[in-house]
Protein backbone atom coordinates (compact mmCIF):
# COMPACT_ATOMS: atom_id res chain seq x y z
CA UNK A 1 0.00 0.00 0.00
CA UNK A 2 2.72 2.75 1.04
CA UNK A 3 4.69 1.77 -2.24
CA UNK A 4 1.27 2.86 -4.48
CA UNK A 5 1.13 6.10 -2.39
CA UNK A 6 4.65 6.89 -3.24
CA UNK A 7 4.10 5.78 -6.94
CA UNK A 8 1.02 8.34 -6.75
CA UNK A 9 2.89 10.65 -5.39
CA UNK A 10 5.80 10.72 -7.82
CA UNK A 11 3.73 10.03 -10.30
CA UNK A 12 1.54 12.87 -9.16
CA UNK A 13 4.30 15.43 -9.43
CA UNK A 14 5.14 14.65 -13.11
CA UNK A 15 2.29 14.73 -14.17
CA UNK A 16 1.10 18.36 -12.25
CA UNK A 17 4.36 19.55 -13.71
CA UNK A 18 4.15 18.62 -17.43
CA UNK A 19 0.60 19.95 -17.29
CA UNK A 20 1.87 23.30 -16.11
CA UNK A 21 4.51 23.16 -18.81
CA UNK A 22 1.39 22.47 -21.25
CA UNK A 23 -0.47 25.24 -20.31
CA UNK A 24 2.64 27.85 -20.38
CA UNK A 25 3.93 26.51 -23.84
CA UNK A 26 0.04 26.28 -25.54
CA UNK A 27 -0.08 29.84 -24.11
CA UNK A 28 3.00 30.94 -25.50
CA UNK A 29 2.92 29.42 -29.01
CA UNK A 30 -0.91 29.52 -29.39
CA UNK A 31 -1.61 33.18 -26.84
CA UNK A 32 -4.64 33.88 -24.50
CA UNK A 33 -7.89 33.98 -24.94
CA UNK A 34 -9.04 30.44 -25.22
CA UNK A 35 -7.92 27.88 -22.32
CA UNK A 36 -5.92 25.46 -25.53
CA UNK A 37 -3.59 24.06 -22.59
CA UNK A 38 -6.43 22.89 -20.45
CA UNK A 39 -8.11 21.59 -24.19
CA UNK A 40 -4.79 19.33 -25.09
CA UNK A 41 -4.25 17.92 -21.51
CA UNK A 42 -7.63 16.81 -21.55
CA UNK A 43 -7.85 15.09 -24.99
CA UNK A 44 -3.66 13.87 -24.81
CA UNK A 45 -4.73 12.54 -21.28
CA UNK A 46 -8.02 10.38 -22.37
CA UNK A 47 -6.04 9.03 -24.98
CA UNK A 48 -3.06 8.06 -23.48
CA UNK A 49 -5.25 6.64 -20.35
CA UNK A 50 -6.51 4.42 -22.92
CA UNK A 51 -3.87 3.49 -24.31
CA UNK A 52 -2.47 2.64 -20.99
CA UNK A 53 -5.39 0.80 -19.94
CA UNK A 54 -4.62 -1.63 -23.13
CA UNK A 55 -1.07 -2.12 -22.96
CA UNK A 56 -0.80 -2.44 -18.90
CA UNK A 57 -3.75 -5.38 -19.35
CA UNK A 58 -2.28 -7.20 -22.21
CA UNK A 59 1.53 -6.78 -21.25
CA UNK A 60 0.47 -7.67 -16.98
CA UNK A 61 1.80 -4.02 -16.20
CA UNK A 62 -0.76 -3.64 -14.08
CA UNK A 63 1.18 -2.86 -10.84
CA UNK A 64 2.55 0.31 -12.75
CA UNK A 65 -1.06 1.74 -12.40
CA UNK A 66 -0.47 3.52 -9.72
CA UNK A 67 2.20 5.82 -10.52
CA UNK A 68 1.51 6.11 -14.83
CA UNK A 69 -2.12 6.01 -14.32
CA UNK A 70 -3.73 7.53 -11.16
CA UNK A 71 -0.42 9.39 -10.47
CA UNK A 72 1.32 10.88 -13.94
CA UNK A 73 -2.42 10.99 -16.00
CA UNK A 74 -4.04 11.75 -12.75
CA UNK A 75 -1.41 14.60 -11.99
CA UNK A 76 -1.61 16.21 -15.82
CA UNK A 77 -5.94 15.70 -15.79
CA UNK A 78 -7.95 14.23 -14.10
CA UNK A 79 -10.52 14.15 -17.46
CA UNK A 80 -8.57 11.03 -18.38
CA UNK A 81 -10.38 9.08 -15.67
CA UNK A 82 -13.78 10.37 -15.86
CA UNK A 83 -13.39 9.68 -19.67
CA UNK A 84 -12.33 5.99 -18.74
CA UNK A 85 -15.46 5.63 -16.26
CA UNK A 86 -17.44 6.68 -19.11
CA UNK A 87 -16.56 4.34 -21.75
CA UNK A 88 -16.37 1.69 -19.40
CA UNK A 89 -20.17 2.47 -18.50
CA UNK A 90 -20.51 2.23 -22.26
CA UNK A 91 -18.92 -0.66 -22.99
CA UNK A 92 -20.28 -2.31 -20.71
CA UNK A 93 -23.84 -1.70 -22.34
CA UNK A 94 -24.70 0.87 -19.69
CA UNK A 95 -25.06 3.87 -22.07
CA UNK A 96 -27.95 5.99 -20.50
CA UNK A 97 -26.05 5.73 -17.45
CA UNK A 98 -22.58 6.65 -19.12
CA UNK A 99 -24.35 9.82 -20.75
CA UNK A 100 -25.79 10.51 -17.45
CA UNK A 101 -22.83 9.95 -15.72
CA UNK A 102 -21.28 12.44 -18.64
CA UNK A 103 -23.85 14.95 -18.54
CA UNK A 104 -23.82 15.15 -14.57
CA UNK A 105 -20.67 15.23 -14.01
CA UNK A 106 -20.33 18.21 -16.26
CA UNK A 107 -22.83 20.29 -15.24
CA UNK A 108 -22.13 19.12 -11.26
CA UNK A 109 -18.91 20.43 -11.91
CA UNK A 110 -20.35 23.78 -12.99
CA UNK A 111 -22.42 24.13 -10.71
CA UNK A 112 -19.51 23.54 -7.27
CA UNK A 113 -17.41 25.82 -9.46
CA UNK A 114 -20.28 28.42 -9.44
CA UNK A 115 -21.65 27.79 -5.85
CA UNK A 116 -18.40 27.97 -4.88
CA UNK A 117 -17.33 31.31 -6.69
CA UNK A 118 -20.20 32.99 -5.20
CA UNK A 119 -20.69 31.44 -1.70
CA UNK A 120 -16.71 32.71 -1.28
CA UNK A 121 -17.55 35.85 -3.17
CA UNK A 122 -20.39 36.38 -0.25
CA UNK A 123 -18.02 35.88 2.33
CA UNK A 124 -15.04 37.97 2.01
CA UNK A 125 -17.34 40.55 -0.20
Amino acid sequence: MFTNLLQVALGGAIGASARYLTNVSATRFIGHGFPWGTVIVNILGSFLMGVLVVVLAKKGGNHLAPLLMTGILGGFTTFSAFSLDAFVLYERGQTWLAAGYVLGTVLLGFAGIVGGILATRAVLA
